[in-house]
């Protein structure tokens, strides 16, 4: 019988089909694999191609980032000068070939509330006034005053609703409170219902100080602060500063007016007598605590440089330097 025949039927040769299947089927698996070889490639290539855009970038940033420090050590530089003006041209500065530049700004430091001395001077009124205007129920406010006031004094004398040693101890505070001046205003975050007043004014900060000479400076301060102050109203604090900006309402222009002393400008906007007394401690028409801030650039990256000085125009002093990047 033919073996090629089986019960009639035609049979292939095993040898021949089986061979050419395994040789397709090679072929097959070979350019699957060739293709999964591309894949990872491509992906191990696009990986490294971020990488470098990615150090590149990071590259520029430092580069920029330390050419715009070096703008704003440009613009200190010109404000710190004694001779150098709040209207000065030259505190604010660019070249736009190079995309660098320069803003650089001389405030009062008075400009807000020093808090250390609100607190040693016991003043707990305006405090307290401050705080329920921003919102704070006027028992959270007395409450986080007094607490405010026990961290700073030197005795362990409890007020009537604050916390001393005790209080902190049970919390688990050992060495608190400090019985000191707050040494910074981040140190303020450690009192005793301090969130409450985070709460209803997260930028709190910006309202205090602990480096001017105490007192308020009308020539400086925002509306909100003198009528806080002054104890008057926000549209006579408005008056206030309107007549300060002279007529063109703008701050550090050549048109500024200045009050000679306190008495003249609390009696513009009807403060009596008798109330004079009871705010002029809170006042002043000069202090010699001065703030420079300078912005520099390069490219997109901005720095700051903050510099607080005691008695810029006569034998300066460095109470307080801070350098920060901008967003």
């Amino acid at each position: 019988m033919n073996n090629r025949l089986k019960h009639g039927a035609l049979v292939l040769p095993q040898k021949v089909w089986t061979s050419s299947y395994s040789t397709k089927s090679r072929h097959g698996s070979a350019l699957v694999a060739v293709f999964w070889i591309m894949a990872v490639l491509s992906l191990a290539v696009f990986a490294a191609v971020k990488v470098v855009y990615h150090d590149a970038d990071a590259s520029t940033s430092q580069i920029h980032g330390f050419d715009a420090m070096l703008a704003a050590e440009r613009g200190i530089a010109v404000a710190v000068n004694p001779a150098t003006q709040k209207t000065e041209p030259l505190l604010s500065w660019g070249n736009a070939k190079l995309g660098i530049s320069y803003r650089a700004r001389i405030e009062s430091e008075a400009a807000r509330f020093n808090i250390n001395v609100i607190l040693m001077r016991k003043d707990k009124q305006l405090l307290t006034d401050i705080f329920t205007d921003w919102g704070m129920d006027l028992l959270d406010a007395q409450m986080l005053v007094d607490n405010l006031v026990d961290w700073i004094d030197s005795g362990d004398l409890t007020e009537l609703n604050g916390a001393e040693i005790d209080w902190y101890e049970e919390q688990g505070r050992p060495n608190h409170p400090f019985n000191r001046p707050f040494y910074n205003l981040n140190e303020m975050r450690l009192v005793k219902d301090i969130t409450l007043l985070e709460e209803v004014k997260p930028d709190w900060r910006n309202w205090f100080t602990i480096w001017s000479n105490g007192k308020l400076d009308i020539h400086e301060a925002s509306v909100e602060l003198i009528a806080a102050a002054a104890e008057v109203s926000i549209d006579d604090a408005s008056n206030l500063v309107e007549y300060v900006l002279g007529p063109d309402q703008e701050r550090d222009t050549e048109d500024d007016q200045r009050f000679q002393n306190l008495t003249e400008a609390l009696s513009l906007i009807g403060v009596s007598d008798v109330q004079q007394q009871i705010v002029s401690s809170r006042l002043t028409v000069k202090d010699t605590t001065t703030r420079i801030v300078s912005d520099g650039r390069a490219g997109s990256v901005k720095r700051r440089v903050t510099l607080i000085l005691k008695s810029r125009t006569g034998q300066p002093v460095i109470l307080d330097r801070k350098e920060e990047i901008i967003p």
